[in-house]
């Protein structure tokens, strides 16, 4: 039992974080963004508003600096109260401002992630000049880490970056103000952030592609998700590589809700971990229906099978649920082998990430045993079909993903069958592709009591 005065266990207290930074009356990105990235990632915000903007999806259109006084009130406030180790920073328009926020940091001994917020997303000035060099002066010497992208990069560094070499050398440069940690984000051809930690004098590489969608308020998200991490823990590297998952989901299940740059979905990221749920539940069902069907086993391949289901919009093999192992036969009956999770399957999941690129809602694929009697009651089901030959697979490619491209294309639309007739070393096989994996297991368990049929 809690009392009045008691302290619960250390690990049961959720994090305190703290913004420092603009409110965008668009909700879009600065003080909005952050509170919203902290509650979505399991820590308490609070804040300190340094600016007041009239700004929404297409621009800043007026904006009213608060009193570095009343800054560092609203610090004081917090931070006299609470427990607060990790803030960040976002919108501090002047030089004034910029020093009370580095005394205050000294003063509170806070770990400060700095977002050098110089320009708003959808067009206006937000740090004034003279701001910039105290900001290189006195604050990012008592940071912890900043999050340029590359064009503050270049400003805060005075390198022109046009090669990821240049993008260390940079990093280098800002570090040496003083700061620990430098992670330039997004900036790159192929959308690689960049991780410097000057102590160790060590770089790493955190991979992502560009993603079409809303990006108001992805400085700012990315920036806050990065404190939120550090806050719960993670190391410098992981809370980067955490962060960008974040914000790319953010961007990902954006929504257009003005004229302009649409924001940063903020709750995005928890929207996706719900579905998590859903698909994990869905694909469990399904393999015990496989398992109980007392016909599936005929349709076990050799190799064994697997079903899987990826998560809406998902790009890589770790975003769809499969069996760890394999479904086999054993003894006249199927036996699943393992257990569902995510990223469990590279196989598979190869073959819903490639037929999601024609058609996001076909999500799921269990792959069965090849013989003339299958296709003949596949096309007798009235399911649609094509095929490839590995004969004609170009080197240098992933069968999977160049065979079921190839099916597909040939076809002219997603089919709900794909099968090839094997190769030197390589198991014949069909694939049943559907909308999630019960469907597809349904399918599967209808070719199979038919099979017995004709079989028996």
């Amino acid at each position: 039992m809690i009392t009045e005065g008691s302290n619960m266990d250390e690990m049961d207290i959720t994090p305190v974080v703290l913004t420092i930074a603009g409110s965008d009356s668009g909700g879009g990105a600065g003080i909005e963004a952050d509170i919203k990235t902290f509650g979505s990632l399991y820590v308490h915000g609070t804040c300190a508003i340094t600016s007041v903007t009239s700004q929404n999806t297409t621009g800043v259109k007026s904006a009213y600096e608060l009193p570095p006084s009343v800054v560092s009130d609203q610090i004081d406030a917090v931070c006299t109260d609470m427990d607060v180790r990790w803030a960040k920073s976002g919108m501090l328009s002047s030089a004034d401002i910029v020093r009370q926020v580095a005394r205050s940091v000294k003063e509170y001994g806070l770990h400060i992630i700095v977002d050098p917020v110089m320009a708003a997303e959808a067009g206006g000035k937000l740090l004034n000049e003279d701001a910039v060099s105290v900001l290189k002066e006195e604050l990012l010497p008592v940071s912890y880490a900043t999050t340029p992208n590359i064009g503050e990069a270049q400003a805060l560094s005075g390198i022109d970056i046009n090669s990821r070499e240049d993008a260390k050398d940079a990093a280098r440069a800002i570090a040496a103000l003083g700061v620990k940690n430098v992670v330039i984000t997004g900036g790159h051809s192929d959308a690689v952030d960049l991780v410097y930690e000057s102590e160790s004098d060590l770089f790493a590489e955190v991979p992502g592609r560009f993603i079409e969608g809303g990006t108001h308020g992805s400085g700012c998200t990315y920036s806050s998700a990065l404190t939120a991490y550090l806050a719960r823990g993670y190391s410098i590297v992981d809370a980067a590589i955490a962060a960008k998952e974040f914000v790319e989901y953010g961007i990902l299940l954006s929504r257009n809700v003005g004229k302009g740059v649409s924001p940063v979905n903020q709750m995005g990221y928890m929207q996706m971990m719900a579905t998590k749920d859903e698909v994990l539940t869905n694909t469990e069902e399904a393999v015990k229906m496989l398992e109980d069907s007392p016909n599936f086993s005929r349709l076990v391949a050799e190799v064994g099978c697997n079903i899987a289901m990826a998560l809406p919009h998902a790009r890589k093999v770790s975003d769809v649920a499969a069996v760890n192992g394999r479904i086999v036969r054993l003894q006249g009956r199927p036996k699943v082998v393992g257990c569902v999770g995510f990223g469990a399957s590279s196989h598979v999941a190869r073959i819903v990430l490639a037929t999601m690129e024609f058609d996001p809602e076909v999500r799921a694929s269990v792959n069965i045993k090849y013989s003339q009697n299958v296709l003949a009651i596949c096309e007798d089901m009235g399911l649609t079909m094509s095929s490839f030959s590995r004969a004609e697979e170009p080197e240098h490619t992933h069968t999977m993903d160049w065979g079921v491209t190839y099916a597909i294309d040939s076809y002219g639309r997603v089919p709900a069958i794909i099968s090839d007739a094997g190769g030197m070393g390589k198991e014949p096989m069909v694939r049943v592709l559907g909308r999630d994996a019960i469907e597809v297991a349904s399918i599967a368990i209808e070719i199979a009591d038919r099979l017995a049929v004709m079989e028996d």
